[in-house]
């Protein structure tokens, strides 16, 4: 039986799909009247640009019903004999729901886990799901290790500035001047499927990087060693250092992948935002 794993562009794989074999289905964002998909025609670059010069944000949606029943019928086409595909968080996007109102055209030949996570933590899961697959596993065993893995992926992430997070709803302004102009930086986690603030920092962010490290060391001293990711919105190459010194330094990972998130995550936090991702005991 061939298995083909799908994921949403919010999985934040990069490059990493299309080596693993992993089919992705782009979400949508809005600038003013044109619509582009994630990851295909649309950069953070141009985010940036268009927040810059409308003082807005840009809009996401999900994807349609219609979306995944195309993409599916093509990879049933292309020899898929089953689908497992790993969504954005239910509580995030209601592209999960649309999923499982597609999947009811196949027959049970598709299965939709609810990551209850986005970026890479959701890729986390879906690379897990390659590495079943590779090796021989059902899609029904794929499926409940997923079920039961993804309440043990840390989910996590510091914002630079929180005009983003001010901008789309997430923050308040006092919190947002706390932040620009104060130096303190929340550290917001993937909690039960939904983004939480899970405490602040403050500081320099190089500085403020490298404590977050060592506090997620300390939060979780066992976990699973395969892989990890430095995933971020186009940060500043300090930041990135500062994030690749202290995972070194507190953790032993046998692979630790660097990633940019895309145009759905960086809409929703700005540049500079870092996050380090892994699975956990």
């Amino acid at each position: 039986m061939a298995i083909r794993i799908t994921s949403d562009s919010t999985c934040d794989l990069n490059y990493l799909a299309q080596e693993r074999s992993i089919g992705i289905i782009p979400l949508k964002v809005n600038l003013d009247t044109a619509t582009y998909l994630d990851g295909i025609d649309i950069t953070p670059e141009e985010i940036f640009a268009f927040v810059k010069e409308k003082k807005m944000l840009p809009k996401t949606s999900a994807c349609s019903q219609t979306d995944y029943e195309e993409h599916w019928e093509k990879e049933f086409e292309n020899g898929a004999d089953e689908i497992v595909h790993i969504s954005i968080s239910a509580k995030s996007s209601v592209s999960n729901a649309q999923a499982n109102q597609a999947k009811v055209k196949f027959g049970g030949k598709v299965r939709v886990i609810d990551s209850m996570a986005l970026s890479s933590g959701q890729g986390l899961l879906a690379l897990k799901a390659a590495d079943m697959r590779d090796a021989g596993a059902s899609a029904e065993e794929i499926e409940t290790t997923l079920n039961e893995l993804r309440y043990h992926v840390n989910t996590s992430f510091i914002p630079d500035r929180l005009d983003y997070l001010f901008k789309g709803g997430r923050c308040s302004r006092m919190q947002m001047y706390g932040a620009n102009i104060l130096g303190i930086h929340p550290l917001i986690d993937m909690i039960d499927g939904a983004l939480q603030s899970n405490g602040k920092y403050k500081g320099k962010m190089p500085v403020i990087i490298k404590k977050y490290v060592a506090d997620l060391a300390q939060r979780y001293p066992s976990y699973d060693r395969t892989r990890c990711f430095i995933t971020h919105s186009s940060a500043d190459e300090p930041l990135v250092e500062a994030a690749r010194e202290a995972v070194k330094e507190y953790f032993d990972f046998e692979t630790v992948y660097e990633t940019v998130a895309g145009s759905i995550i960086t809409s929703h936090c700005g540049k500079n935002t870092l996050g380090v991702l892994f699975i956990h005991d």
